[in-house]
């Protein structure tokens, strides 16, 4: 159980709690046992209210404590504790990570493969199966689920979380605090090839892949998203950078802090994308451009040049009956012939 003084404790690491001078000691003590909505929550939840849309469920909902901005503080039940914040979401994403089961995981595994000279950190967790390579070393309190691989010559930095079918290839990077859901692959070979007079007779001409991949801190990098190592220079995740599963970053990509990337997104090799950037799911980035700074690209972009203005970005056309689709297909066409 949570009590009322832990929640404001976890919350104000990243804002105040406008009014706790008015709580008293036996609001203090009060315990929770999860968040719930406001319209599902009981006396030993924790809920919030980060939409106006919803404020209608405020005055019967039947939570504990209610995190709330200023402007409807009054409309909280009196059976409630107000926990007034500028961010109500913000707050609710602080409390949850308390609420949050810990895995009270530890020790080594004795099925776990370590090599002699890799350097392995206080309370860390080792699962089945796992593989560790020369030289590797791995941060204090760090966790490393069933059957990850991590290859020589890699570093891994403290407290960090990586699930189970992880593969890190060897010589990466990976600062502390980050988080690797399943089936991540962090650098693999990148997809550097050269033709040949006639690839159809005599193939391609492998690239040697010779860069790594350096990941920052508090990264988190969602399932079987693919983040190839550098041909030649190492491909770079800056620090705060979290990224959605099923994401292809290819060789030599620079992603600058606080970039946010959702699910199914591609970015082609040797392109760089600045900080605080928000890219949509399925967004297509060619390679070798560049994206500054404060850039948002709307869901199923296309970016085939660099953008050097911040801003909101958009291409593609929404869905509409297959019909006036072909007729604006045609129209279309017709206007790259003007």
């Amino acid at each position: 159980m949570i009590t009322i003084e832990q929640l404001i404790t976890r919350i104000e690491q990243r804002q105040p709690i406008i009014n706790k001078a008015e709580i008293d000691a036996e609001q203090l003590c009060h315990e929770f046992s999860s968040i719930g909505s406001l319209t599902t929550a009981d006396n030993k939840q924790l809920s919030f209210l980060a939409d106006p849309h919803y404020i209608s469920s405020l005055s019967r909902s039947q939570a504990g404590a209610v995190l709330i901005t200023e402007e409807y503080r009054d409309q909280v039940p009196k059976t409630a504790v107000a926990l007034v914040v500028a961010s109500p979401y913000l707050a609710y994403a602080s409390a949850s990570q308390i609420f949050a089961q810990d895995s009270g995981l530890n020790g080594i595994h004795p099925s776990a493969v370590i090599a002699d000279s890799a350097v392995i950190g206080d309370q860390v967790y080792i699962g089945p199966f796992c593989v560790i390579g020369d030289h590797v070393q791995i941060g204090a309190r760090s966790s490393l689920y069933a059957h990850v691989v991590v290859e020589a010559n890699t570093d891994i930095g403290h407290d960090c979380v990586i699930k189970s079918q992880v593969v890190i290839g060897h010589n990466s990077v990976i600062g502390s605090h980050v988080r690797l859901h399943a089936g991540v692959s962090v650098g693999a070979e990148g997809f550097g090839f050269a033709p040949t007079r006639d690839p159809s007779t005599t193939g391609w001409e492998r690239i040697a892949q010779l860069g790594r991949v350096v990941i920052g801190d508090h990264v988190r990098i969602g399932s079987q998203t693919c983040i190839d190592r550098g041909a030649i220079d190492d491909t770079v995740i800056g620090n705060h950078v979290i990224i959605d599963n099923l994401v292809q970053i290819a060789h030599n990509v620079r992603i600058g802090d606080g970039t946010a990337i959702a699910a199914q997104t591609a970015i082609a090799g040797s392109t760089s994308i600045g900080k605080r950037c928000i890219i949509g799911g399925a967004v297509g980035i060619t390679g070798h451009i560049e994206i500054t700074d404060d850039v948002t690209l709307s869901g199923m972009t296309m970016v085939t040049k660099s953008i050097k203005t911040a801003g909101s970005y958009s291409s593609g056309t929404a869905a509409m009956p297959t019909a006036n689709w072909r007729r604006a297909a045609v129209r279309f066409r017709q206007l790259g012939r003007d």
